[in-house]
């Protein structure tokens, strides 16, 4: 079980006081954590509340090298670290046959679009949009949802999967009926991520087809995170309930013809995902493509009206890195001190849901250690306790163990590098959201167009 050690909040996001006051305000929290063991208050409430689950308490921490696992869960806003149902929505329209600039299959080669390149005329059919099929903004997306369940701990998390596309008449250009089912659910909410990863399979066998009805994929996301009338899913009344939704486009159904977005096809999307937030539910929006920072009308609104977050991906193939840095728990990372020796250690594993293990460095008998979590908003929370460590000698089948355990740390260190990858990304495109409407104004160019459909 997970037991509350002392719990200190940092107070309001830095950002909101001003450089000198933030870091003068950590400083003079650190040395008060330093000179006592027992709770420290600040003036401001809690914002990260901490769960360690191990080392339990009185269990002596032995290993071969002198290095102590921690383990537990944080959570922004001073909820409890809690359970989480997560739907990704997945866009299947035709247009996710485009190919998405990154080598997502592997092979050594990128597929491009061929209509874009300089070949000669009938090179490629009208309808092939990826050179390397496998390399298709469907592809992308399924290795992104890939990539991101492999982070999830199923004791917390359940994963449904949707997708969502639209039926289009040849002939009208419009729905092809009007009871038609423009979004369907390939698995309904479950603990068990190899069911998820052999449903990702059979999309990708599917194919890519039609339009993109944003307000079908919304509307059945809410349906089976609420368990709502003909859902196949139970829901968990205390789990934080989340859509991931990605999309390569704009909405061009239900109203109107499919090959174009109408007003209404806006509106729908819209009031869907205010009925999201009453019942609620979070929206986190994705838009891959070159219109992304421009911060397309619609996903930006849908994110906005249920408390969710909008993530541009100019480049579709970029959702692969940037999901797995996706935070449920809106906790961005986790660090641990070891305030005995004065060592530390930022090799910590965070999840998308807010639970993290790492190594601190530890001497003979007894440490004492701070773990710190850092919050989206740039808030903090902190939790210090004390345990005694032992050096082992292990031997056969302990000691394999062990090295099982450091070459699984190694992994961990390198999706650590990722994750600063991902930071980095994220602050250039925020760098070039700013700088394109100067730039476009000194050039004289207009907006770079919406997302494709």
């Amino acid at each position: 079980m997970a037991y509350r050690p002392s719990i200190v909040g940092m107070g309001s996001p830095w950002h909101e006081r001003g450089p000198a006051v933030a870091i003068a305000g950590l400083a003079m929290g650190l040395v008060a954590l330093v000179a006592s063991g027992s709770r420290v208050t600040l003036a401001e409430e809690e914002r990260v509340r901490i769960l360690i689950e191990a080392p339990a308490p009185g269990v002596r921490v032995e290993s071969q090298v002198h290095q102590a696992r921690i383990s537990g869960n944080a959570a922004a806003e001073g909820e409890e670290p809690m359970d989480y149902d997560v739907m990704l929505a997945v866009d299947v329209s035709a247009s996710t046959r485009a190919a998405s600039g990154v080598d997502v299959d592997g092979d050594g080669v990128v597929g491009v679009n061929p209509h874009r390149e300089l070949l000669p005329p009938g090179a490629y059919p009208e309808d092939v949009l990826s050179t390397d099929p496998e390399d298709s903004i469907l592809h992308a997306e399924i290795a992104a949802a890939r990539a991101l369940i492999e982070r999830l701990d199923a004791r917390r998390v359940r994963v449904g999967v949707l997708s969502f596309a639209g039926e289009v008449d040849p002939m009208t250009g419009k729905r092809r009926r009007l009871d038609q089912q423009d979004a369907w659910l390939d698995a309904s909410l479950t603990a068990d991520l190899a069911l998820i990863h052999r449903t990702l399979d059979a999309i990708l066998a599917r194919g890519a087809r039609g339009a993109t009805n944003f307000a079908a994929g919304v509307r059945l996301g809410i349906r089976e995170l609420s368990g709502l009338g003909g859902a196949r899913s139970r829901p968990r009344p205390d789990a934080k309930k989340v859509i991931l939704f990605l999309t390569d486009g704009i909405p061009t159904l239900p109203s109107g013809r499919g090959n174009e977005s109408e007003p209404g096809d806006s509106e729908a999307a819209v009031r869907a995902a205010q009925l999201a937030h009453r019942a609620g539910i979070t929206i986190n929006t994705y838009a891959l493509g070159g219109g992304a920072l421009t911060y397309p009308e619609v996903v930006t609104e849908m994110a906005r009206v249920s408390l969710g977050t909008y993530t541009p991906v100019q480049n579709p193939g970029d959702i692969i890195m940037l999901l797995q840095g996706v935070s449920f728990a809106n906790v961005e990372d986790v660090v641990f001190t070891n305030l005995t020796t004065g060592d530390f250690s930022t090799d910590v594993r965070l999840n998308p849901d807010g639970s993290f293990h790492g190594y601190v460095p530890a001497r003979e008998g007894a440490n004492r250690v701070r773990v710190v979590a850092l919050a989206s908003d740039g808030s903090r929370g902190a939790v210090e306790f004390e345990f005694v460590f032992r050096r082992s000698e292990l031997r056969g089948r302990d000691k394999l163990r062990e090295l099982e355990e450091i070459q699984r740390q190694n992994k961990a260190l390198e999706l650590r590098r990722l994750e600063l990858e991902i930071k980095a990304f994220r602050e250039q495109q925020r760098k070039e959201i700013v700088l394109t409407p100067e730039k476009q104004q000194e050039e004289g160019t207009t907006a770079v167009p919406g997302p494709g459909r």
